[in-house]
């Protein structure tokens, strides 16, 4: 189902009550869009990044930091 909806001065718009459904999007949520190339997007839910969790993350990760590794997998 196609649905036209306006586009404010300050470029927002509101996401028809079908399309939250569909996308199992609230208040609150994130979305994502994505261009191609012919001009078209495509809206998608996504999970919001836990940037804390990702950080306590990285400090275990040094054993696989070395020149070695990056000679190694550099074009991967």
């Amino acid at each position: 189902m196609n649905h036209i909806v306006k586009i404010t001065a300050k470029g927002q718009t509101t996401i028809p009550q079908d399309v939250r459904a569909a996308l199992h999007v609230s208040p609150g949520d994130y979305v994502a869009w994505e261009m191609a190339e012919d001009g078209t997007a495509r809206v998608r839910r996504v999970q919001p990044l836990d940037l804390d969790y990702l950080r306590s993350l990285e400090g275990t990760l040094t054993e696989w930091s070395s020149d070695a590794d990056e000679a190694a997998y550099h074009d991967l």
